[in-house]
């Protein structure tokens, strides 16, 4: 009987071994997922459009320089790279380095567009007098344009329009900063910050792109659970555009997720009980709500949203690749 308890015993001691030695494995390769994108009417220009997309870094390393990662950058022949937020691990974080070597090392510079998340530092600040944060006035420095409202890529004779989603929904500028779903800076009831996002508003009215773009794509950090999709479309202040594509992250895939069940819990007010048990369909992904299409990364890095398990677990880190295909 105390053998049988020792091979127990040591039977289990392999297991956790192995499962921590895989599971730092698993933590420091990168996949590359790719997914076609249909869309109705693409002009053929657009055919083919490649967009990579990087999220929730949290300052987490491939080598030094970021040197695996931007090796597998540079072998895609993309026409937009876009990060779509918490690229560091913290607001208060000046460890920009994890994203400027990134920036620094990738071949291909024209096109970088990214939107900022929760982790990362504020985006204005308001001290001496209101402008962008350091770390926005670094990431643009390196070459990315930060989307604050809209920006239109050129291929052949066609044009793509990337806006910012939640400026985008935006239907009565009085409400600006006090949209419910957004994460809230300190900034957002400050007369600057809402008299200059009011001009972007206005700004992005007068062009009229959200009504004439061929394919208009929003990119955000947060996925718009089906929920709050309905919300934007009953609340007077917001109004639901046609977007062709919503590109997002925030949910790390669920972050831990278990064989044949998948993901346990994910960042998501939206969901009760408060994102646990998840519809697994809306974790990561292509997905599609009456007629707007949503790809949601599950990204590359690990947050502490549930406390000592900052790692990922069946769960490797990813880069994405989405192509844009006419249906």
């Amino acid at each position: 009987m105390k053998k049988l308890f020792i091979r127990f015993i040591a039977s289990l001691l392999v297991i956790f071994v192995s499962l921590v030695v895989y599971t730092y494995w698993d933590n420091n390769r990168i996949k590359v997922v790719e997914q076609e994108v249909m869309m109705n009417d693409l002009p053929s220009d657009l055919e083919n459009f490649t967009i990579v997309q990087i999220t929730d870094l949290h300052e987490k390393k491939f080598g030094k320089n970021q040197k695996r990662l931007v090796k597998k950058l540079n072998k895609i022949d993309y026409d937009v790279l876009v990060f779509t937020g918490d690229i560091l691990d913290g607001v208060d974080s000046t460890n920009y380095g994890s994203v400027y070597a990134i920036l620094e090392g990738i071949n291909k510079k024209e096109n970088v567009l990214f939107v900022p998340g929760n982790a990362d530092p504020p985006s204005y600040e308001l001290n001496p007098s209101f402008r962008k944060g350091e770390f926005v006035r670094g990431m643009e420095d390196k070459g990315a344009r930060f989307l604050e409202s809209f920006d239109s890529i050129k291929k052949g004779n066609e044009e793509i329009t990337f806006v910012n989603f939640e400026l985008a929904i935006i239907e009565d500028p009085e409400k600006i900063g006090n949209i419910n779903g957004v994460f809230r800076q300190y900034y957002a009831t400050e007369e600057a910050y809402q008299v200059y996002q009011s001009e972007l508003w206005e700004e992005m009215q007068a062009t009229d792109i959200l009504n004439s773009a061929d394919i208009l794509i929003a990119l955000n950090h947060y996925p718009v659970a089906d929920v709050r999709f309905e919300y934007i479309k009953n609340d007077p202040a917001t109004d639901l555009k046609n977007f062709d594509l919503i590109i997002a992250g925030h949910y790390h895939g669920g972050q831990i997720r278990l064989p044949f069940i998948g993901a346990l819990f994910i960042p998501e007010p939206w969901y009760e009980p408060n994102g646990l048990f998840p519809p697994q369909d809306r974790v990561k992904g292509l997905w599609e709500y009456n007629g707007i299409k949503q790809y949601v990364s599950a990204g590359l890095g690990s947050s502490e949203s549930i406390e000592y398990l900052k790692f990922r677990l069946f769960n490797p880190p990813e880069i994405n690749i989405l192509t844009l295909k006419g249906s």
